[in-house]
């Protein structure tokens, strides 16, 4: 039996100017031909803009970012927002705070990325911390899209989604970024 569900996801980060934008704009492209996941991105104490350098990003990668905004996540706790399934923090800075109630219960995962808009040096270095954050997260996301989510145990499911947050040692997802706390 195939499922046809459509799940939701929200990624949240601090100022939801980079990385859950990204992710964000990654899990919807990657979506499009599979029709399984909806993704959205929010921040406990959102900027209020998208960062230049992911908008360039995003744009020269062919996603669509006419949608993008910043926002907060109390959007999504809110009645009558989209009901999440899946909820991963990608900001050791959100993961240690008090997240809304979500309405639904998702599953939950703490993805742990760096920064890229603490990264220093040139204006090569910081793009590269960008362009660094993208290649992560879409490896984790392209890793998530792939299980089986409607025939996973849910103790099974949780684990799975743990593991993927795991950065693999010596990788660049396991340092920290010149400047990033």
């Amino acid at each position: 039996m195939t499922d046809t569900r459509i799940y939701n996801v929200l990624f949240i980060c601090s100022g939801n100017s980079a990385r859950s934008l990204i992710a964000e704009a990654i899990m919807n492209n990657l979506s499009i031909n599979r029709g399984r996941f909806r993704a959205f991105s929010a921040g406990s104490r959102p900027r209020g803009e998208v960062h230049p350098y992911t908008r360039d990003l995003l744009a020269a990668t062919g996603h669509s970012v006419k949608e993008l905004r910043s926002k907060s996540w109390d959007e999504f706790a809110q009645p009558g927002a989209p009901v999440m399934d899946f909820v991963f923090t990608v900001c050791d800075e959100a993961a240690g705070e008090t997240c809304p109630v979500w309405p639904g219960h998702p599953m939950t995962a703490h993805w742990s990325m760096p920064d890229p808009v603490t990264a220093t040096g040139t204006e090569a270095e910081r793009r590269y911390a960008f362009a660094e954050a993208y290649r992560h997260l879409s490896n984790r996301i392209g890793i998530f899209i792939n299980l089986p989510v409607h025939s996973i145990a849910d103790l099974t499911l949780q684990e799975q989604l743990d593991d993927i947050g795991q950065p693999a040692v010596g990788s660049a997802a396991a340092r920290p970024m010149s400047g990033a706390a």
